[in-house]
């Protein structure tokens, strides 16, 4: 998980390596999804590895198909692998950008806020007001 809001900006070098890996989950993700539209293609449509390929990565990019579907199985994976593509696009962007952005955040929130301290209330003997 992230760091606190009250906790000290990471180094460098720790934010470095958090936004490798979520690079890194990102890119898995997305050749799953690749392989997922890859296999859909070549089982609904009968095209080739190369063919397959194009296809779901134009699919998942959010630009359209390359060449026309020829059956109707075909074409209702390629609407259902188009609406889970539109969301998968702005999710994984979401995802790589999170410790970004939720570094930014964390510098403002650091850098504006002032660093007083809490002191419990103070306790009066009995007897004095």
């Amino acid at each position: 998980m992230l760091e606190h809001r009250h906790a000290p900006l990471l180094p460098r070098h720790k934010f470095y390596s958090r936004l490798g890996l979520y690079a890194l989950i990102s890119l898995g993700a997305t050749a799953l999804s690749v392989a997922v539209g890859m296999a859909g293609y070549r089982y609904f449509e009968g095209f080739g590895l190369v063919d397959s390929f194009a296809n779901a990565t134009m699919i998942l990019s959010g630009m359209g198909p390359l060449d026309p579907l020829k059956t109707t199985g075909g074409r209702i994976f390629v609407g259902f692998y188009s609406l889970y593509s539109g969301v998968f696009l702005l999710t994984t962007i979401g995802f790589f950008l999170m410790p970004i952005i939720h570094r930014l955040l964390h510098k403002f929130h650091v850098e504006g806020s002032p660093k007083a301290e809490i002191k419990p209330p103070e306790v009066k003997p009995p007897g004095q007001t």
